[in-house]
């Protein structure tokens, strides 16, 4: 294992932990961006440049765009300010302890596994190719996509904002 790929594994498994251990949403939130941008240079670094930039653009933009968007318009209550009970640290500290030994047999597993030699290597394809295919073969489904992207954000927009102007009166 090099060094790239193993600080590129603890920046993404500690960032995913740490999203989970938060309280705060907005932060868990951050923090997952943080993971998936993680991910996205594992790709990077196995030589799947298309793949990372979908995972960029998909998950660190789009989703957490979504996860964001959700997080804010829920409202939060105030268990952010409660201290922490001793039986979560408990749960959290076994959590962690049956997380490590699982991956401990998973990596034995896959040390001493003898796998076999591909056979054939599959044909490269670059960002290029991929780029040009997706606009000249498949242009009218993208274009359509974005479309329907752009009038869901809107509409949710709307639904957002509705949701804020209404008079506390009205409801039932």
């Amino acid at each position: 294992m090099t060094a790239a790929l193993l600080l590129i594994a603890v920046l993404m498994l500690g960032s995913a932990a740490a999203a989970m251990l938060r309280r705060n949403l907005i932060h868990s939130a951050l923090l997952l961006v943080a993971s998936w941008t993680g991910v996205a240079a594992f790709y990077l670094w196995a030589g799947a440049e298309f793949v990372a930039f979908a995972q960029i653009l998909v998950y660190a933009g789009a989703v957490s765009m979504v996860v964001l968007f959700a997080v804010l318009l829920t409202r939060q209550s105030r268990e952010a300010d409660l201290p922490i009970e001793p039986a979560t640290v408990t749960r959290t500290a076994s959590a962690f302890a049956v997380a490590a030994s699982l991956a401990a047999v998973i990596g034995s597993a896959v040390a001493t596994a003898r796998f076999p030699a591909a056979s054939a290597e599959a044909p490269a394809a670059s960002v290029k190719q991929i780029g040009l295919e997706l606009m000249a073969e498949h242009g009218a489904a993208l274009l359509i996509v974005g479309i329907v992207l752009t009038v869901a954000l809107i509409g949710a927009t709307v639904i957002a904002s509705n949701d804020k102007k209404r008079d506390p009166e009205d409801a039932p």
